[in-house]
């Protein structure tokens, strides 16, 4: 079991070390925008990913963004988002990162916005900006190791069940009680045993970017597990929330987005207003969450979005989680204002309230730093529109 539990910490590590993991975000911003209640004075610290969201959060009205990842193609991801904010018009902004595409991707990205980049992302984006290469069924979001996990599933989908037209007629369905009658079909025949067994592989959800400590913390909750647990948030989905505006599973069945189905960015009026000056309110930083809140210096932080990355800590890196609320804790301090929003891919988050820290000279549990807002959450959880965790959080932290 040992040999078995270092291997699979050696595929993860090798994922997520290597690669770009999230070319998109799949966390929805609607929710964070209530639940965060950005003011006009809040800064913002969120963990990259796609970069998606922490332009949503300055559009929302962040005073700044702080985006932080340890994966540097993640921050070199929304670094080439910013320069292509900055010096594109928005017909190759959206081909770019609507579509997935862009004509003369080369001499675009060599005249216009490698310049703008900082050294570590333009010499990642020197090697792969033909990732925007135009070519049929290829897009950019079919490229990273989640987008390849859709390209697969994609092909799946059209190669051996046969059902490519039925899954678009669901994404273009006009009622739920279309997507209802339409997802019932596809219900049926989609659960192979194939897939099952694909589902149930750590090398499945380490491409999609699911620790297996992620992944066992569900699977104790959930008592049929993860499978179960997928299946039931694809009914959520797609019968039982509205698919007009799910920009997220979208994207991840055709590659694109629409002009009137895409993030908040991608619109014109509110690439106009990133062009005009809020992209400059955002900043990439390679670091952890724990070494940049250590680091961070100057203007206080009023917001952190933690996404679902403490899972990934409630085993052997015990330790970083211990180290990270110990970060917070004291950047906090003092703070009269500050709010944390985090995911779960479990049912409950009590080994959050149980993590140690000391806190003004005395040893505390966390949970007796936080004033849940737990009504709110659940309200805005069953609302999800990317619907891949078991629960959402919001807290304020004492001062």
């Amino acid at each position: 079991m040992a040999l078995v539990s270092w291997v699979r910490g050696r595929v993860f590590n090798f994922v997520h070390r290597n690669n770009l993991v999230y070319n998109t975000c799949w966390e929805d911003p609607r929710l964070d925008r209530v639940a965060l209640e950005i003011q006009p004075h809040h800064n913002v610290m969120v963990i990259t990913s796609a970069g998606c969201n922490a332009l949503d959060y300055v559009l929302a009205g962040a005073n700044h963004v702080y985006a932080v990842d340890m994966n540097p193609r993640q921050n070199a991801l929304l670094d080439l988002k910013k320069s292509a904010i900055q010096n594109l018009e928005y017909e190759d902004f959206f081909s770019m990162f609507g579509k997935g595409q862009l004509l003369d991707f080369k001499e675009t990205y060599k005249s216009k916005l490698r310049g703008s980049l900082p050294e570590w992302s333009r010499s990642y984006w020197d090697r792969k900006i033909k990732y925007f290469r135009p070519r049929k069924k290829r897009s950019f979001y079919f490229r990273g190791t989640s987008g390849a996990f859709a390209k697969v599933v994609n092909m799946y989908v059209e190669n051996v069940l046969r059902m490519r037209p039925l899954v678009l007629d669901l994404l273009d369905a006009k009622s739920l009680e279309e997507q209802k009658e339409i997802f019932e079909i596809i219900d049926r025949k989609l659960w192979t045993g194939p897939l099952k067994f694909a589902m149930s592989r750590d090398t499945t959800w380490s491409l999609v970017g699911v620790p297996r400590a992620q992944r066992e913390h569900l699977e104790k909750q959930y008592s049929n597990g993860i499978v179960d647990f997928v299946q039931d948030n694809m009914r959520a989905v797609f019968a039982e929330l509205p698919i007009q505006d799910n920009y997220f599973w979208r994207v991840y069945v055709t590659g694109q987005y629409t002009e009137a189905c895409c993030p908040e960015y991608l619109k014109p009026e509110n690439f106009q207003k990133l062009k005009d000056g809020l992209v400059h309110k955002v900043s990439t930083h390679t670091d952890s969450v724990q070494h940049f809140l250590e680091k961070h210096e100057g203007h206080p932080i009023h917001r952190l979005v933690l996404l679902d990355h403490q899972d990934w800590l409630t085993d052997k890196l015990y330790f970083a989680l211990v180290n990270e609320w110990q970060a917070i804790a004291n950047r906090m301090e003092g703070e009269t204002d500050a709010r944390i929003i985090w995911r779960t891919g479990g049912l409950n988050t009590d080994f959050i309230d149980e993590v140690e820290i000391t806190h003004k000279g005395q040893k505390i549990q966390v949970g007796e730093l936080l004033t849940y807002n737990q009504p709110l959450a659940d309200e805005l959880h069953v609302k999800d529109r990317v619907h891949t965790y078991g629960a959402f959080r919001i807290a304020d932290i004492a001062a």
